[in-house]
């Protein structure tokens, strides 16, 4: 599956369905968002069951500030609706893999249990 542009308009549809939604902050002037894509682009044609988003921070400024990105590239794993994860720094395809296998291991069910608690 090729990568999904990311926009205010369906953001929030997209991060908010079942499965696992991955997302690329990105600027055209980045250097290292520029030699990261590549690799997110391999990783999308390797997992057709997850949803590979990109956001362009230059395009969707409110979505930068919404999520709080001070750095480019940020990479965000969403999983069933919930951010399980958002770190900046391009990574290494191995390191991509990775965290794509720790995402898919999760336990969802105890992850909103410890959100919930977090909460109160």
């Amino acid at each position: 599956m090729a990568t999904v542009e990311l926009t205010t308009a369906n953001f929030d549809e997209m991060a908010g369905r079942d499965g696992i939604v991955l997302v690329d902050f990105w600027a055209d002037w980045c250097g290292p968002c520029k030699r990261f894509a590549p690799v997110y682009e391999r990783s999308s044609e390797k997992h057709p069951d997850i949803v590979f988003g990109k956001v362009d921070t230059e395009a969707q400024q409110e979505l930068g500030a919404k999520f709080d990105i001070r750095s480019i590239p940020t990479i965000m794993a969403i999983r069933d609706g919930v951010i399980v994860f958002a770190q900046p720094g391009a990574l290494p395809e191995s390191a991509l893999e990775n965290l794509i296998e720790q995402v898919e291991a999760l336990d969802m069910d105890d992850v909103r249990k410890k959100l919930a608690e977090h909460k109160h």
